[in-house]
């Protein structure tokens, strides 16, 4: 990052993750494509290719623009105020779900049909 005080304020090394999977999908039973984590909190939310799009709507509803990957062997950054790609620091481990956890997951909650749910959302979308 470019260092700038809104990157500063925003990002909380040492906020450790809220969980394993998406908060939101979790509590509700749902099931999520892969896994973003918010920079400032630790929340750990759905992405945009999943059903519910968790990371981002945590993100328009508190504010926090940045989020990371948290999947294993990804270290991407995204800016959802500026719509792109942004490297960042470090965060406070574990960086990832636990390599063991089905992608899309938790497999005991991915129905047999996952594929056909995202399409017809993605078309519902327009």
């Amino acid at each position: 990052m470019s260092g700038s005080n809104d990157q500063v304020e925003q990002i909380d090394v040492d906020a450790a993750p809220s969980g394993d999977g998406c908060v939101e999908c979790d509590a509700m039973g749902s099931w999520w494509v892969h896994l973003r984590r918010c920079a400032a909190c630790g929340h750990i939310g759905c992405c945009d290719s999943s059903l519910n799009r968790h990371a981002s709507r945590h993100s328009a509803s508190t504010g926090h623009r940045y989020i990371q990957s948290y999947e294993p062997g990804e270290s991407w950054w995204w800016d959802f105020t500026e719509g792109r790609a942004v490297l960042g620091p470090s965060l406070a481990p574990p960086t990832s779900h636990p390599v063991s956890q089905s992608v899309p997951g938790p497999a005991d909650r991915l129905p047999p049909d996952w594929e056909s749910q995202l399409d017809a959302a993605r078309d519902a979308l327009g």
